[in-house]
């Protein structure tokens, strides 16, 4: 049984090309761009996380879960542009360990999050999207077993210390969406 991983490892390319976006001179935000910028400034630091991974997304066997728990912990970079989230979590069916990349793009408005899988260090294609009504929005284009798919990734906010993240598939240009991943997030307080 395997765990669709690869989404965790584009965070890797995400940071080399933050880096060259920075080293070019031409990362100055645009006007009003700074609120958008800010949009992850809310989950700087360490969180306890517990999670469930659907362990066949888009199968006949939709129905078993892996089960994980551990800790994320995230950190602002470029003076806040973009920021990294370590991911370690394990349970009975493993481990996993794994980078998710944030970049803030100013011209678009918007943000790319990018994910690495430590076991196999391949980065996945990028999700982009912001937040609306407190709720954050990401999609974007992959690949399940050798069939295109569509990528959601959305992040809720129920309280200042508490967060929910669910990525969904769809195998049908999205009219149809299946959740795979689901992990809730508490703060842990120093």
């Amino acid at each position: 049984m395997t765990v669709p991983y690869k989404r965790i490892l584009t965070v890797c390319l995400s940071a080399v090309l933050l880096i060259a976006t920075a080293a070019s001179g031409d990362a100055s935000p645009s006007p009003g761009a700074a609120d958008g910028q800010r949009a992850f400034d809310w989950e700087i630091g360490t969180w306890r996380s517990t999670v469930r991974v659907l362990a066949e997304p888009l199968s006949e066997s939709a129905d078993e879960w892996l089960r994980f728990a551990g800790t994320s912990t995230v950190r602002p970079l470029m003076d806040r542009r973009a920021n990294a989230l370590e991911f370690e979590v394990s349970g009975p069916d493993g481990r996993i360990d794994a980078l998710n990349l944030r970049l803030y793009e100013p011209q678009a408005q918007r943000w790319s999050l990018t994910f690495v899988n430590m076991r196999d260090g391949l980065l996945t294609p990028a999700v982009y999207g912001g937040f609306r009504d407190g709720v954050g929005d990401f999609r974007g284009d992959d690949t399940l077993g050798g069939r295109p798919i569509k990528v959601r990734f959305l992040i809720f906010r129920p309280g200042p210390d508490d967060a929910r993240f669910e990525q969904a598939f769809s195998a049908d240009g999205g009219t149809t969406w299946e959740t795979n991943w689901v992990a809730v997030d508490h703060r842990i307080r120093k």
